[in-house]
């Protein structure tokens, strides 16, 4: 059965990934404890660096992302960051794109986080996306301003550097510690 995004909204409130796609909600097993220990991680790190340098407001998942009420494309990226600028599309939700979004990958959601939600955040106005690895512990900065998006890799102590947080100046290393 499709669902309209209203409909969605109207389902009880979960803690449980859901993403309703295209009108079809999608509802995976929750992630591991090494994939939620970098969120939670990460999500701290960027948390205060934005505080600090009040550039926005930064949410971790389950939080939902309408992309597109009319197709009914709503995500929960691991991480949201949504600038100063832009602080009226968070209401409820986030109504529209976040300046940034981070995907934690793991065995079941890479493939997925890496083609089709990079290829809806590029469609819908996401800025920038980081592919975090929690196993083979790098980060990966995708910059989908660009065309075609770009792609930098950042691993060990080599600063993590992106053109919507350009103070960010955290290594790699430090997100997986």
């Amino acid at each position: 059965m499709k669902l309209t995004v209203d409909e969605y909204f109207l389902m009880p409130e979960s803690v449980r990934p859901m993403e309703l796609v295209w009108g079809r909600v999608r509802e995976p097993p929750s992630p591991r404890y090494g994939h939620q220990s970098v969120v939670t991680h990460l999500a701290a790190l960027l948390d205060q660096h934005v505080r600090q340098h009040d550039l926005g407001k930064v949410c971790v998942a389950p939080m939902d992302v309408v992309l597109d009420t009319q197709a009914a494309l709503v995500v929960q990226p691991d991480i949201v960051f949504v600038a100063t600028p832009h602080l009226a599309r968070i209401r409820d939700r986030v109504w529209g794109a976040p300046d940034l979004v981070v995907e934690v990958v793991s065995r079941g959601t890479a493939k997925r986080d890496r083609t089709t939600k990079l290829g809806w955040y590029a469609d819908y106005g996401v800025s920038e996306c980081w592919v975090v690895d929690p196993v083979y512990h790098f980060v990966e900065v995708v910059d989908l301003q660009r065309q075609p998006p770009v792609w930098v890799r950042y691993e060990g102590d080599l600063a993590v550097r992106s053109r919507v947080l350009p103070q960010w100046d955290a290594p790699a290393a430090a997100i997986f510690s």
